[in-house]
């Protein structure tokens, strides 16, 4: 005998049926026991060989298609390192078959197992097997002793090789409750992990209203928590996939896994679960799966290689129901060999999951609705920027992040009858549709009030000031009123009132940056009247003028008075940089906009 692979049968005798019982496999896998030494039984091995005088004993455990060793004394090469036979070589499948004591003082005398193997390639000759069971009664194995020559067995050995049983089957009895306590606390640890999942979930779907920021951030919420990966589908007005968001545990397989989710917009079949989920609205779950459901739910072959390289060996996918349950799109969670199967509990995870993402979603397409009529409104309350020989203008606005409001921010710029340019910039307090209303109207009044009029910009903004009070507006704004006279020598004298407003800015041909300060002033529409001041600098050729609103320097975390410091710091050394450019690099500083924004740049050609 040279390897323990089986000689030719005498005889094929299918093996009992009781062997696949399934409580029974169920409670052997339990045990937690396989084909490698065990101390304790071992033990139990020993102490049969002792006490019996035999040359073999084993604790024979014996699953649907072999029988194992988790105890064993005695076994020839290759067998007592394997730890296991076939079936082909097992007397041990007969005790858990008949469920009783086997004892045979020669085993070439009976039916049975005349013809079986384990007596020309083990030796067996003589075998006394008692059965090994669990608290249900089911035989697991047998405890057993073994003889390569006949054997009349006592009544004393029986009865001890009994007891042996008993307290044999006493440790695999704990072992498997060992293993249940063990489940119930992976089962209690993984319910909590569940609710704090679920929990994540809600915080992340409302830490944004951007749907695809939104999805991104639960595929990471999901992946590997819950899966090894996963595609968030959502569909266009056709039911097929439109945006699809793929994610894998391992960043080494990114490029994979996002090929895939391209290609799945264009390469589901119709027999796709995914696609059945879409089409029904019923969650699918694929507790045992292969390459196979990819080929068959697909009509691009790429698709099933690189589901062989993410890994394929269960999955399940649930629907993302919006308001009134209508089907917005899928989440399909994937799990490879290596992962526990999905089951019904995941399953009721996941269907959570799909609730809440489907809430987020179609509050984040109501978002995206009212934010594009909100910034077509704010955009078509401000004004075209006037053409001047001797200036050159830009200007900005932008919305604060993740919020639909229409806000107050704006600006104007226009030219007088006489070539002066009046340029201004406000902000009315609020951020909603009434806040643009009296934006509106502010920025009319301005320019009612100075279109036409030399008066010093001071007396503008008071007779401003007076308006808003005859008229009874409910205004509460802050705003700066400039007045450049451009003059063809290059230099452009400039004059400017300040309703409590942050200062202007020029930036000097050089790269310096002079704040236009003044003494502080009264926000326009206070009850009291309060003098309105006007100061006076100068333009050179290639000096620039900014105005602004608080957007661009105010932070929860910092002082205006910081902000403003930072602002002059980014601006020093641009008096080089174009003025759209200048104007673009202002806005994309500012990180997560906190407020709506608003800024004019005025350079002296």
């Amino acid at each position: 005998m040279t390897d323990g692979s089986p000689g030719p049968a005498r005889r094929s005798i299918a093996p009992p049926s009781v062997l696949g019982d399934p409580d029974r496999l169920r409670a052997l896998s339990d045990t937690g026991l396989d084909a490698a030494p065990d101390e304790a039984f071992d033990r139990f091995a020993r102490l049969v060989s002792d006490l019996l005088d035999v040359p073999v004993a084993l604790v024979s455990l014996v699953s649907a298609d072999r029988q194992f060793f988790p105890g064993a004394v005695g076994l020839p090469q290759p067998w007592s390192e394997h730890r296991q036979t076939p079936l082909s070589h097992s007397f041990c499948q007969h005790v858990v078959d008949i469920e009783v004591p086997m004892v045979l003082p020669d085993a070439r005398l009976y039916p049975r197992v005349r013809d079986n193997l384990a007596i020309d390639d083990l030796g067996v000759v003589a075998y006394a097997g008692m059965p090994l069971t669990d608290l249900s009664g089911r035989v697991l194995g047998s405890l057993c002793a073994i003889d390569s020559k006949p054997r009349a067995w006592t009544a004393a050995q029986l009865r001890t090789l009994a007891d042996l049983a008993a307290a044999c089957s006493s440790e695999l009895r704990l072992r498997i409750a060992l293993d249940g306590a063990q489940e119930a606390r992976r089962r209690v640890v993984q319910a909590h992990e569940r609710l704090e999942l679920l929990a994540g979930v809600s915080e992340t779907l409302a830490g944004t209203l951007d749907v695809g920021t939104a999805l991104r951030r639960l595929a990471a919420t999901m992946v590997p928590l819950l899966a090894d990966w996963c595609l968030l589908t959502l569909i266009g007005p056709n039911g097929l996939p439109r945006e699809v968001v793929s994610v894998h545990r391992d960043p080494a397989r990114a490029a994979d896994v996002d090929r895939f989710g391209e290609l799945l917009r264009t390469g589901l079949s119709s027999e796709s679960s995914i696609r059945a989920v879409l089409r029904t609205g019923q969650p699918r779950l694929g507790s045992v799966a292969s390459l196979a459901d990819v080929t068959r739910g697909t009509t691009d072959p790429e698709m099933a290689s690189i589901a062989s390289r993410l890994g394929i060996a269960s999955y399940l996918s649930v629907p993302v129901r919006g308001v009134g349950g209508t089907v917005l799109g899928a989440i399909t969670l994937v799990n490879g060999g290596q992962r526990q199967q999905f089951d019904d509990r995941d399953l009721l995870t996941a269907v959570d999951i799909g609730r809440r993402a489907g809430q987020a979603v179609g509050n984040s397409s109501m978002y995206g609705e009212q934010r594009h009529v909100a910034e077509v409104l704010q955009h078509s309350m401000l004004p075209r920027l006037p053409v001047v020989a001797e200036l050159e203008l830009a200007a900005r606005y932008q919305p604060a992040a993740d919020r639909v409001e229409v806000g107050g921010d704006w600006y104007d710029a226009f030219v007088q009858p006489d070539g002066d340019v009046i340029a201004a910039i406000g902000d009315v307090a609020g951020h909603d549709i009434e806040a643009a209303a009296t934006m509106g109207q502010l920025r009319n009044l301005v320019r009612g009030n100075a279109f036409g009029r030399p008066d010093a910009v001071g007396s503008l903004m008071s007779n401003l000031d007076g308006a808003i009070r005859g008229l009874r507006l409910p205004i509460a704004a802050t705003a700066t009123l400039v007045r450049i006279c451009p003059q063809r020598s290059g230099v452009h004298e400039v004059t400017w009132s300040n309703a409590g407003h942050p200062p202007a800015l020029v930036v000097r041909v050089g790269g310096a940056v002079e704040a236009l300060e003044a003494t502080p002033e009264p926000l326009l529409g206070l009850a009291r009247p309060s003098p309105r001041s006007s100061r006076s600098t100068s333009l050179a050729t290639g000096d620039t003028l900014l105005l602004y609103t608080d957007g661009l320097i105010e932070r929860r975390d910092r002082s205006i008075d910081e902000g403003l410091a930072e602002l002059v710091g980014r601006l020093t050394g641009t008096d080089t940089l174009p003025l759209d450019d200048l104007c673009d690099l202002l806005l994309t500083s500012i990180g997560h906009r906190e407020d709506d924004t608003a800024l004019l740049a005025v350079r002296a050609r």
